[in-house]
């Protein structure tokens, strides 16, 4: 077995999904042990809104967990634009494990996402230029990737600065704007060594192992069957796309009541209008979006609590409305549902775009639960309905 430890429930997913490729049985992990059948195992810790001394803790249980639980070597997922507590975690997994060094490789080139010259760029503008540099929690204000990154406190840190070593005691950040660099860095492997980084670096340290394995046979969903409901917490592009297009398509679209983006409260009153309005449309209708609708908030407590404002109509509409297929867009968005609902254990049973995964509840259930992080795009099928 292999375990993941990941900070937020969109990285575990999108892990799981890429052991499907290689032919791994993966499930993700909230709360309790694995089921014990999973060639995967990609613990959440739900710890990227944590404060640092928490979120290491928690890193550090899940690694104790992992490895009593049989895990042959055990990877730390971080965000590949280092949002978090990557330092904190990455040292406290270090600790428990009784590891001397780690190799952080969160680039993922082929997304256009990478680190030259000590500088991370996405798309070839420096970070603090794009989008990220608007996220309410962890805004992107520099392109230094050591300035992205809080100091650690055990180990030293450091860029690499060509060779493909990495000294004892240390946490080294490969330097990534190739697909092949980061194979490159996957050939560096050792007893000793920590291997932290985003889904590019894990799924070329897969491919490594299991280069003659056969992937796993996706199974053959049918989302034209059951009412569904899209879930979206983020202001991200793909989110502006997905209600364009429903809109165009007729879908009905639900929005948060503009007043909550200045903090006002979200009324138990105004919670149930809405949710009424969103099951009468079930009664029409086969698919609805349920969609923040505001612009970008900055305030990183207001981002929260819309993420939570949405999950409390969805789950006032779940306990009416018969929904066989969600689909939650956004990290936070798609944790508070899960966690509202009290999912412990969930299967990965198909990967549909990079990113986006299909979920079931591991103790079975009908109902399946598609998610994915902000910053990727939904399969344009669901866009062109």
């Amino acid at each position: 077995m292999i375990g993941v430890i990941a900070d937020d429930l969109t990285g575990a997913a999108e892990l799981g999904a890429l052991g499907l490729r290689h032919g791994l049985r993966a499930e993700i992990v909230r709360s309790g042990m694995p089921g014990g059948e999973a060639d995967l195992v990609c613990v959440d810790t739900d710890s990227r809104s944590a404060n640092p001394v928490e979120a290491g803790k928690r890193a550090a249980a899940a690694a104790k967990m992992l490895w009593g639980a049989g895990a042959k070597w055990i990877y730390k997922k971080v965000d590949s634009v280092l949002r978090g507590n990557v330092t904190s975690e990455v040292e406290a997994v270090l600790r428990q494990l009784n590891f001397n060094r780690a190799l952080l490789v969160p680039a993922n080139p082929s997304l256009g996402r990478v680190i030259r010259d000590g500088e991370y760029f996405v798309k070839g503008k420096p970070i603090h230029r794009t989008e990220f540099a608007h996220d309410p929690e962890y805004p992107r204000r520099s392109s230094q990737v050591l300035r992205l990154l809080g100091a650690p406190q055990h180990f030293l840190m450091r860029l690499a600065e060509g060779d493909l070593v990495v000294p004892d005691n240390t946490l080294l950040i490969g330097q990534t704007d190739t697909s092949e660099m980061v194979r490159d860095w996957a050939a560096v492997r050792a007893t000793n060594l920590l291997p932290v980084g985003g889904s590019e670096y894990f799924s070329a340290l897969l491919a490594s192992e299991f280069a003659e394995v056969a992937p796993a046979v996706p199974d053959d969903l049918n989302f034209d069957e059951g009412k569904q409901l899209f879930i979206c917490g983020t202001a991200s592009p793909s989110a502006q796309l997905l209600v364009k297009s429903a809109k165009k398509a007729r879908t009905p679209v639900f929005s948060l009541p503009q007043e909550l983006m200045w903090g006002a409260d979200f009324s138990e009153g105004a919670r149930e209008v809405i949710s009424q309005r969103v099951v009468e449309a079930f009664g029409a209708a086969r698919r609805v979006v349920l969609c923040v609708g505001l612009p970008h908030v900055h305030d990183v407590h207001v981002s929260r609590r819309l993420s939570e404002n949405l999950v409390d109509i969805a789950q006032l509409v779940l306990r009416q409305v018969e929904v066989r297929n969600l689909f939650a867009e956004g990290g936070a968005t798609s944790a508070e549902l899960v966690r509202r609902m009290k999912w412990a254990r969930l299967e990965v049973r198909r990967e549909w775009a990079r990113g986006v995964a299909t979920l079931a509840l591991a103790e079975g259930s009908s109902r399946w639960l598609t998610i994915k992080p902000g910053s990727y795009s939904w399969p344009e099928q669901w866009t062109c309905v």
